[in-house]
């Protein structure tokens, strides 16, 4: 059985709704921790002008892999084994021809430790073309406070899990963002308590 998210069912169109206009002067995405593969799935299928490359660790790809030949769909490729501590990353250099002028990932960035978090942002500064977009999403807290009880609690259930996950502090990860080079254009409030953040190097 190929692996399911309802969570990921619920948000893909509203995310897909943000990055119609996002990622409309891009032509090549890398999509980071692609999980069940039904984002990559989706953005291809409506954003046709893209290349989508999922990617995710060696455990994930099986049923990455079965979701995406079932598709059918000329402009995904295959999933490509990534781990964000592992790098440099496997990927084109961002001067090359077929450098990636486009990293999205979703609902990553709690579940890594925060050094992930920094090898993340290492990584996409190592990767992600001059002028391309990044666009993150997920949950976050805020001057370091949650938003909601229910962030806050779901914060709470991600460490009992595991000690070094949780939400991030958005102004922590910007200043990732901006020590490589990155601007954010728009913080987009989005269903479920969840953001999108879109940033733009150069």
């Amino acid at each position: 059985m190929i692996p399911f998210s309802a969570a990921a069912e619920n948000n893909k169109s509203p995310i897909l709704e943000i990055l119609k206009d996002a990622f409309a002067g891009s032509s090549r995405v890398l999509e980071i921790a692609s999980g069940t593969g039904q984002h990559a799935v989706h953005f291809a299928r409506n954003l046709p002008h893209l290349v989508w490359q999922p990617s995710d660790l060696p455990e994930h790809l099986s049923g990455l892999e079965q979701r995406i030949v079932e598709t059918d769909l000329d402009n995904i490729e295959e999933p490509l084994e990534l781990d964000v501590l592992d790098l440099p990353w496997p990927t084109p250099d961002r001067e090359a021809d077929d450098a990636f002028d486009a990293i999205y990932t979703s609902n990553s960035l709690h579940i890594v430790s925060w050094e992930g978090v920094e090898a993340f942002f290492e990584g996409v500064g190592e990767t992600l073309a001059e002028g391309g977009t990044l666009a993150i999403y997920g949950a976050f807290k805020y001057g370091g406070a949650f938003t909601t009880p229910s962030n806050e609690a779901f914060d709470q259930s991600l460490r009992k899990k595991d000690p070094k996950s949780g939400l991030r502090d958005f102004e922590k990860v910007d200043a990732l963002a901006r020590a490589i080079g990155l601007t954010l254009l728009a913080d987009h409030a989005m269903p479920a308590n969840n953001q999108l953040l879109i940033y733009r190097r150069g």
